[in-house]
């Protein structure tokens, strides 16, 4: 299967899902649905993520299975953790956008809203 692309290829902005499909029933849901912080993490990092908890969050095991000192590990481990915490910066920065935009005037209400529910109020 295919990975989630979540950065548009042309220009880096922030993709949607808008469709939704069941694989049994073939029931279909459109919409905003916003895509995770974890599934938008680089492939490596995803897979650091994934091996962590299937350690069962042991810095050790990491280290072990990585063939890598536990410092290393650790640091890894900050560095996503630091990623993770930038991509929920960036949706609570883009809500203060729009209500700023929304207090000068900017933006009428009803945009206002439908912009905060697309950025996941």
């Amino acid at each position: 299967m295919a990975r989630l692309v979540v950065r548009c290829p042309s220009c880096e902005g922030e993709l949607r899902a808008t469709r939704l499909s069941c694989t049994s029933c073939e029931t279909q849901l459109e919409g905003q649905f916003e895509i995770p912080a974890l599934l938008q993490l680089a492939p490596p990092e995803l897979a650091f993520v994934t091996a962590f908890v299937r350690t069962g969050g042991s810095l050790k095991a990491m280290a072990q299975l990585l063939g890598v000192s536990y410092p290393t590990v650790r640091s890894r481990l900050d560095e996503i953790i630091g990623r993770l915490e930038d991509l929920e910066r960036g949706v609570e920065r883009r809500r203060h956008e729009i209500l700023d935009a929304l207090e000068n005037g900017k933006l009428s209400a009803k945009d206002a809203a439908d912009a905060l529910r697309k950025v996941g109020l």
